[in-house]
């Protein structure tokens, strides 16, 4: 599905598209525009499952109070069966690579100050998680349902991944820690920094409904992700757990660091998964057979 990109801007932001001059497809359609009247914007466009209202909603909340992401310049307008809003662009800076100690600080940091943000915006919660933070799913199998991944010959994913997927999903399900608002996709290749800094957050429909421990717990484990996705060393976990902590001004209950190493699990497990099923390098695959059984025992699973 596509929309009339020229005629949704003349609408919703009163000038036609001049130029387009950049556009990405992936789950959603992000196009960058220059419009007959000189602005520069972006586009989003995605299928409505109801999410991205909500999303839309506190990243406009967290751009009005000071936070770098995105200035959205409208509200989620559904066309065509589509959710899609514009928000202003914020080019410049780079990816902050590593996978040390000291980088897994510096990206706790900004965790912490986005999700004390986020604990003072009320929205309806955007459910369902996405798909790879989405271990709460009631369908009847180990793995949310995503029909272009079930189609595949499941008999390639190693047992050990599902076996670890298995115990970490049942750990996560146990606890009773209430769900809050989060970015489930603080990967390196939604940040961009300048002069040492953060300058922007991006990838704002990836927000999440889970307890704070696992959503923490899973940026610790994928922050320096950048294509092809992995799993950071067990001590930069570590770091970014003890920062975000110090950041957030309380320490978590022992429950909470149970369930944090468990979330620091299954982005990289849904990614070694993903792995498999497309035929692709397994970098994610190795991370969890080296890893799985020290992150096990941390979570108590």
């Amino acid at each position: 599905m596509t929309i009339d990109l020229s005629a949704w801007c003349s609408s919703e932001l009163g000038s036609p598209v001049a130029e387009v001059l950049y556009e990405r497809v992936s789950i959603s359609t992000v196009s960058g525009v220059r419009l007959a009247d000189g602005r520069e914007v972006y586009v989003k466009a995605r299928p409505d499952d109801g999410r991205a209202a909500s999303c839309v909603a506190a990243q406009a909340s967290l751009a009005s109070r000071g936070f770098p992401c995105p200035r959205p310049l409208t509200p989620v307008v559904v066309a065509d069966g589509l959710a899609v809003h514009a928000e202003e662009p914020l080019p410049g800076g780079e990816m902050l690579l590593g996978s040390s100690p000291d980088v897994a600080r510096r990206y706790a940091a900004v965790f912490a100050r986005l999700m004390a943000l986020l604990a003072d915006v009320s929205v309806p919660p955007p459910l369902p998680s996405p798909r790879w933070a989405r271990w709460d799913h009631t369908g009847p199998g180990l793995w949310p349902a995503i029909d272009f991944l079930d189609a595949r010959d499941q008999g390639v994913v190693p047992s050990v991944v599902s076996e670890m997927a298995s115990r970490v999903r049942k750990r996560l399900l146990a606890t009773s820690l209430p769900c809050v608002l989060g970015h489930a996709d603080f990967e390196a290749q939604n940040l961009r920094w300048q002069h040492g800094e953060v300058l922007t957050v991006h990838d704002w429909d990836s927000l999440a409904w889970q307890p704070e421990a696992a959503l923490a717990g899973a940026a610790s484990g994928a922050f320096a992700n950048t294509p092809p996705p992995g799993l950071v060393p067990i001590e930069s976990s570590a770091a970014f757990l003890e920062t975000y902590q110090q950041a957030r001004g309380r320490a978590f209950s022992a429950e909470e660091i149970q369930i944090a190493w468990a979330g620091s699990m299954w982005t990289a497990l849904h990614n070694a998964r993903w792995e498999v099923l497309h035929g692709d390098p397994t970098p994610s695959g190795d991370a969890v057979r080296e890893q799985g059984a020290e992150r096990l025992r941390l979570a108590n699973a």
